[in-house]
This record gives structure tokens, sequence and C-alpha cells, in this order.
């Protein structure tokens, strides 16, 4: 990965899905989070699973333009298993309730299904 190439930036279906909500806010997505993504201390692997984390404790599970699938494949990418995923959840429900992390369960095993094919390993 270049300097330049982040878990945003590396990622055209990312991009390209961002840009279908609206090309402008497509744009503007990218280039404020590439910046934030192409900081160097916190490795990309991590900086998704946060996003998955912050998915959980706002509640994004469904709907157009809603980012946890997007934040889930992205973890994905970059070496995450379904595992570490089902973990994450766990560890949410302390931080952000049970309530929340049994919507995201929910969507995930859905994920999971859908996206078996996708990463088998995972």
């Amino acid at each position: 990965m270049d300097l330049h190439e982040n878990a945003v930036t590396g990622d055209r279906d990312l991009i390209d899905a961002l840009s279908g909500v609206n090309p402008a806010f497509g744009d503007f997505c990218v280039r404020v989070a590439a910046e934030a993504w192409g900081k160097p201390l916190i490795d990309q692997k991590t900086k998704a699973l946060l996003a998955v984390a912050l998915d959980v404790d706002n509640q994004s599970f469904h709907g157009a333009g809603v980012p946890f699938e997007a934040h889930v494949t992205m973890a994905l990418k970059q070496g995450t298993t379904f595992a570490e995923l089902e973990e994450l959840l766990l560890w949410t429900c302390v931080y952000c309730g049970f309530n929340k992390a049994a919507g995201a369960f929910g969507r995930l095993n859905e994920l999971k299904e859908k996206y078996k094919d996708t990463f088998p390993s995972a």
C-alpha cells in the first residue's frame, strides 16, 4: 500500500457507493475520510473495527446510505474475520448497550450469509 492508498482510497466499490448517494457527497466523504484513514499510527484494520463499533452506537444498520455494511466489508478487506466482528459486537454490549448490539448481530448475520462466498475464510 503506498502512502496515499488506504482502506478508503483503495476501495473502488466504496468510492462508487458514496458517489451513488450523491456525487458531491461522495467526493467530500472520500477526501475527508481519506485524510483521517491516511494517518499512520492506527492500522487500517483497527480503524475499520472502530467504524463498526461506532455504527453500533449510532444504530446505523439498514437503509440507503447507512454505513454498517460498508464498514463490515471494509474490515473484512483489511483481514478481519467474522469471528473478530462477533467478538467486537459482544464488546459493544458493554459500552453501547445490549439492545444496540442485538441489532448489529442481526445485521451481521445477514452479511455473513451475503458474503460467505466473497470472504470464505473470514
